[in-house]
């Protein structure tokens, strides 16, 4: 029985053809990426007998409309049987493809003893890495066919830092074998029937944002649609000039200006301490921090309080930007809770580690950073960050809009260093660049920003697994 099959594209090609054992096909939106996953899945189940194949999606929807509808289309009546309750194709020669979905990792628990050949999870960055872990999981069995799992996936979604690691940045950690993973990248120009279909597509996607634009229709993953802080940028050709750019070369800090501390405790989840030094006119500059994360994205290293606050006080009392300064601390308010005994900021205080509760107001502190990252006409913002403060550089890109309250952050990501971040914005207020209308605060809690004083901050070093800042 023949199968009338479109010629697919180079990049399409490549994804058919490609046999690692683990293989992300992404970038830009409108790449024919689904598509790809369809054929690569029909023609597999013709040529291994017996094999049993999983598509993954979101939502059952997502999967009607995307992959069941579509593959039925494909296939010629009578060579198929599907099963609309158990949502799965079977073939004449016994192979299979079933069809799930993964609305929340509860349903994980539906996968529980799960076998199959081959796994497909479209849209992959809508689900976290551990939920990855536990799907690949299940590409297991007997039989003689190569296990492989196949993976989509546009820039975004809380899923964007794991997949950008493993198949973009190739940044493996142990047991993970470089070998076994393959990347190819899409662009929706590869699609030449989307631009037969739809040649205003692209210049639909020319008229976006700049960051959604280079998301949507270039496949970058530096940036991506619903990033919280879409006006942070990190651009290396201006760390030296600071102009458009928030990260920067470090630079030794004169001893007139202040030092603040900003911290956000974390356990389980990882604490973040960040060091900023203020220049002459208000100008915040992230210098250090100690960020105890393990080389698992949003693991904390189960530091006790004296052993993080030990720690801060070694580097204040050794590092030279710190040593004798007088040193602001600012932190979540949270740590002064004494109801199961001596409170975290009392620990803190016998290690010579000292606070002020900070303001914990979430929209007031999120406009107050957002404030300070905005440029000036010239291309100056008025917060800039240490190339060294890796925590915060790839933290602060990662953060997504929370979809019930879209003014707020949403706090499933890694969002330590933006609590603590906001904290010292909150202890450091200013004005907006852009004066708001006289109707407008006396409403808004704009009209609480007060003007700028004159401050500093400070660097640090690597311990262990911690990213500390020198």
């Amino acid at each position: 029985m023949r199968i009338q099959i479109a010629p697919p594209n180079e990049r399409q090609k490549l994804f058919l053809a490609d046999r690692h054992k683990y293989v992300a096909y992404g970038g830009a939106r409108g790449g024919g990426k689904s598509w790809a996953v369809r054929v690569k899945a029909i023609l597999l189940a013709y040529a291994w007998p017996g094999i049993r194949q999983i598509i993954i999606r979101k939502t059952y929807p997502e999967l009607q409309a995307n992959h069941i509808k579509p593959m039925r289309e494909m296939l010629p009546k009578g060579s198929y049987r599907y099963n609309d309750t158990k949502k799965e194709l079977t073939f004449p020669n016994s192979s299979q493809i079933l069809f799930r979905y993964l609305a929340t990792e509860k349903d994980l628990d539906r996968f529980q003893g799960t076998e199959c050949d081959v796994l497909y999870i479209d849209e992959a960055t809508q689900h976290t890495e551990d939920a990855f872990k536990m799907l690949i999981a299940c590409v297991r069995g007997v039989n003689q066919f190569p296990k492989r799992v196949y993976i989509t996936c546009n820039p975004g979604g809380i899923g964007h830092q794991w997949v950008k690691r493993l198949f973009v940045k190739r940044q493996f950690q142990q047991n993970e074998d470089p070998a076994d993973y393959s990347f190819i990248p899409a662009r929706a120009t590869d699609n030449k029937v989307l631009m037969r279909r739809q040649p205003e597509y692209i210049k639909q996607l020319e008229g976006l944002p700049p960051k959604i634009r280079e998301a949507w229709l270039n496949g970058s993953w530096d940036v991506y649609m619903g990033q919280f802080f879409e006006d942070f940028f990190d651009i290396p050709e201006h760390y030296g000039d600071r102009i458009g750019t928030h990260v920067i070369d470090p630079f030794e800090i004169p001893d007139g200006w202040k030092i603040y501390r900003s911290f956000d405790w974390g356990y389980a989840k990882p604490f973040s301490c960040g060091w900023w030094a203020v220049d002459y006119d208000g100008v915040a500059y992230r210098i250090l921090e100690l960020y105890g994360c393990t080389d698992t994205p949003n693991e904390g290293v189960k530091w006790t309080p004296e052993r993080v606050f030990a720690e801060i006080h070694r580097i204040e009392c050794e590092h030279r930007w710190l040593k004798g300064k007088t040193i602001i601390g600012v932190a979540d308010p949270a740590i002064w809770d004494a109801q199961t005994g001596e409170s975290i900021a009392e620990r803190a205080a016998k290690h010579q580690v000292f606070f002020s509760k900070g303001d914990h107001e979430r929209l007031a502190g999120w406009m107050q950073v957002h404030y300070r990252l905005a440029f000036d006409e010239n291309g100056y913002p008025m917060m800039y960050v240490f190339r060294n403060c890796k925590a915060f550089i790839r933290t602060i890109p990662l953060l997504l809009y929370d979809e019930h309250r879209v003014e707020d952050l949403d706090t499933d990501g890694e969002d330590h260093v933006a609590d603590e971040t906001r904290y010292f914005c909150m202890a450091r207020p200013i004005k907006p660049r852009m004066a708001a209308k006289a109707d407008e605060y006396k409403q808004s809690p704009q009209a609480l920003f007060l003007d700028i004083q004159k401050e500093d901050i400070l660097p640090a070093q690597r311990i262990g697994k911690m990213e500390v800042i020198e």
